[in-house]
């Protein structure tokens, strides 16, 4: 067996990391607040499909940006409903999943679609207006590192977006431990009562947490196509939203931990086709693919459980509205 796949097996489990990490970033902020955000599903579709329709139009760096505003949208939505009307968190989080996955698939019905894209931008030849696929990120190759073995191909040959994410993990975590900020997003989770009388603004922080985790989501979705896979399919996000909060779970609601999980679930999902290749699971090949999302589903359901979410230091008031009277 030709050990020449291990490269690229790095390579691509980095790139796909890449999506997990972005939605697990924003997350971690807003459970540490308090806030279950069950929407990440539904605003990666937004994401993923906002960006496909600005890249034809406008290019990858506008198409990025807009889809980051867009998931901040949505992450408003999510607010408005679990923080100021003290909604069920998990009720509102699954509509927001379904309004995404469903707004992004008719604003991506080709009809619908080019519609939009002729008005923002009248002079796209019919070839963009029918293309079902985008250019991807250019990647960044640093030469001098990607010849490391192992770490070169795994690390150092991205195109920009891997090499901010990476980057923003550190400092994420940063912030959010080490500094004034994150204490007092740490203590809404906690105990917002204690917080409040402290005068920390309980609704503000959470209000910014939701349209964070908002943000990144979309910005996961706009790299899974302009970074991983450069085409639209509807549903694309087959799931990683609800991957991604068991990661944050099994990271323990930490960034740095957060690195490692992502890059053990891009493993996972890039190891899927390859052990098929290798005939492992070619017999029953739904058995391999089912894998992450099985611990997903074992994840979320322990996660009800008192005693686990005290083992695993869950955030006291994770899923729990806020009332400033009791």
């Amino acid at each position: 067996m030709s050990i020449e796949w291990i490269g690229p097996v790095l390579a691509s489990t980095t790139s796909i990391g890449v999506v997990y990490l972005l939605g697990s970033l924003g997350e971690i902020y807003a459970e540490r607040s308090g806030i279950l955000n069950l929407g990440m599903e539904g605003t990666m579709a937004i994401g993923a499909a906002t960006s496909f329709i600005f890249t034809i139009t406008w290019g990858h760096t506008i198409a990025f940006l807009l889809a980051g505003v867009f998931g901040m949208l949505m992450g408003l939505l999510l607010a408005f409903f679990a923080v100021s009307l003290r909604l069920n968190q998990i009720t509102v989080g699954l509509a927001i999943t379904m309004l995404g996955l469903g707004l992004s698939g008719f604003i991506t019905f080709p009809t619908i679609r080019k519609t939009v894209l002729q008005t923002l931008n009248p002079e796209l030849p019919s070839t963009a207006l029918e293309t079902q696929s985008v250019p991807m990120l250019p990647p960044v190759s640093l030469s001098f590192l990607k010849e490391i073995p192992i770490i070169g191909p795994m690390l150092f040959n991205h195109n920009i977006v891997v090499y901010i994410t990476l980057i923003l993990a550190p400092l994420m975590w940063f912030l959010l431990f080490r500094t004034s900020i994150g204490l007092k997003i740490r203590s809404v989770g906690e105990n917002p009562g204690m917080a409040d009388a402290l005068g920390i603004n309980v609704f503000r922080i959470r209000y910014l947490t939701c349209i964070l985790s908002g943000a990144f989501s979309a910005l996961a979705g706009a790299y899974l196509i302009l970074g991983f896979q450069p085409f639209w399919i509807e549903g694309m996000t087959g799931g990683r939203g609800f991957i991604t909060l068991s990661l944050i779970i099994l990271s323990t609601w930490n960034p740095l931990r957060a690195v490692f999980g992502s890059l053990l679930f891009g493993g996972i999902e890039v190891l899927q086709y390859r052990l098929q290749l290798f005939g492992l699971g070619a017999t029953s090949p739904q058995f391999v693919l089912m894998l992450p999302y099985a611990i997903a589903v074992i994840t979320l359901s322990l996660l009800s459980l008192e005693s686990f979410r005290k083992k695993m230091s869950a955030p006291a008031t994770l899923a729990k509205p806020y009332y400033r009277e009791e």
